[in-house]
């Protein structure tokens, strides 16, 4: 069969596991298995613009569809099944132990720490019951699904935190992804639910500053008040031998977004 989650469109024969380590011939395997459950403020997500002072039940499985050698959650994003601990947890068993949590301010469920689109059946089964309980889901994603997929979750979906790695086809064929497919999910996502851009700055990667110019108009040209967050890399994964971001580097890039969107912060700083 050929999984059409996203652009890979892996071809899955009998016991094969596609690209993102998390689905295969059947479809997902890693439907209700938890690798990570915190609960988190969701300024953590980061969403600085939703529900501010609040907490998110946090949970996270294994596999990525994209495969970017700075990851900060490797353990878990370049796992598949049995190469990391995982608690078996049902959608309304997710849903419970949220509603329990509203003692603690929780106000619903992020889906994170991996890539949640591609376990896009427990995300959209999850996010339905969360619904019907009046509670929140949230999604912290690359955004790299195809549109019948993401479209199907967002009438679910209450806020987005969306990856926007970078903004040329030869920065995502690094990570083996391409950005046209997330920039039309951050669109439609916009019209939809809460969005919050988050863009990690690596130096001598995706710090040139036309690129940051031109994802800064991208934003833009979405709404001028959507959140651009700027993390600042950390070493880790693939690149621990290169140096943090440069702190001046981060605030020029504060100072060209500032010029066209209303909200933009700098992480890590």
């Amino acid at each position: 069969m050929k999984c059409d989650i996203c652009p890979h469109y892996c071809e899955l024969g009998s016991g094969e596991i596609g690209f993102c380590k998390a689905r295969g011939e059947d479809g997902p395997i890693a439907y209700g298995k938890l690798a990570a459950i915190a609960l988190d403020p969701i300024e953590k997500k980061p969403l600085y613009h939703f529900h501010p002072g609040s907490m998110i039940l946090s949970v996270g499985s294994f596999g990525c569809n994209l495969r970017c050698p700075w990851c900060q959650n490797s353990h878990i994003s370049m796992a598949g099944e049995g190469d990391v601990e995982t608690h078996d947890v049902e959608p309304e068993a997710l849903v419970a132990l949220a509603e329990y949590h509203a003692k603690d301010g929780n106000i619903g469920v992020a889906f994170t720490y991996n890539e949640p689109l591609i376990n896009f059946e427990y995300v959209l089964d999850t996010s339905e019951r969360l619904q019907e309980r009046g509670l929140k889901s949230i999604l912290v994603t690359n955004g790299y699904a195809n549109p019948e997929y993401f479209n199907r979750l967002l009438p679910y979906v209450d806020a987005m935190n969306i990856d926007l790695k970078g903004i040329n086809e030869d920065f995502y064929e690094i990570i083996k992804g391409d950005p046209a497919t997330v920039q039309k999910n951050i669109r439609a996502a916009a019209e939809r639910c809460h969005v919050e851009v988050t863009c990690l700055l690596i130096n001598g990667v995706n710090d040139a500053k036309k690129d940051i110019e031109m994802l800064t108009d991208f934003v833009a040209s979405v709404s001028k008040d959507i959140p651009l967050h700027i993390s600042r890399f950390i070493p880790h994964h693939y690149f621990k031998d290169r140096a943090p971001t440069r702190i001046e580097t981060m605030k020029m890039f504060q100072e060209i977004a500032e010029k066209k969107l209303t909200h933009v912060h700098l992480g890590n700083v």
